[in-house]
């Protein structure tokens, strides 16, 4: 079974799909963490990111993957910390961009997600990735909550460059941010984390009950 988690960045995303997975024992895919990587990567490689052929290439040969405790592993090294540092918050989006490079990816991610119960986190999993997810649910908040949820995450980056930096990426994130028709749309803005995981699991539960 496949659930799909959506939304843009601060709504809770990585948070809820981690304690779900937990709460039903199954596995958690962190897609963003996968571009991460492939930044990294590219970052040691010496390839420049506008060069998306050389980025596709790359993932390719290199295929993202996940340990039992969800540590990030590319070309052999755990880059489960390094992908978290804010030069690489700075890069990702320039990776992201390009089609070939996304399409790789996706292709990893489908892969991944056929292995088993499994919670896929990310921006287009119920519309491209996992079209045929059990179930999907799309998470929003406020934009302002969302940003100081950001700042929580990143205390040694200034708040006004957060919030700046958080609405490019929903500009830039615009054309592959929509909830699919039949997902669930859960507003987090004022609600707890265990209230929404357990809203989830009970949507998983009836599924499986079904």
């Amino acid at each position: 079974m496949i659930v799909a988690i959506d939304g843009p960045a601060g709504a809770g995303k990585s948070t809820v799909a981690r304690l779900l997975a937990e709460h039903l024992r199954f596995r958690y895919l962190d897609t963003g963490a996968m571009y991460r990587a492939l930044t990294w990567l590219a970052q040691r490689k010496g390839i420049a990111l506008d060069h998306a052929e050389e980025l596709a290439a790359l993932a390719r040969a290199h295929p993202v993957r996940f340990d039992e405790q969800d540590r990030v592993y590319i070309n052999g090294a755990d880059v489960t910390a390094s992908i978290r540092k804010p030069g690489i918050d700075k890069l990702v989006p320039v990776v992201a961009r390009h089609p070939v490079v996304r399409e790789v990816m996706r292709e990893r991610q489908r892969e991944l997600g056929h292995e088993g119960d499994v919670v896929i986190e990310g921006r287009d999993i119920g519309t491209v990735v996992a079209p045929d997810a059990v179930v999907k649910v799309y998470l929003v908040a406020d934009p302002a909550v969302r940003a100081q949820r950001r700042a929580a995450e990143r205390p040694e980056i200034a708040a006004d460059a957060l919030a700046t930096d958080l609405r490019m990426r929903d500009e830039r994130d615009a054309v592959n941010m929509r909830p699919a028709a039949d997902a669930i749309q859960i507003d987090t803005t004022e609600l707890a984390v265990d209230v929404v995981v357990a809203r989830i699991e009970q949507l998983v539960r009836d599924r499986i009950q079904a």
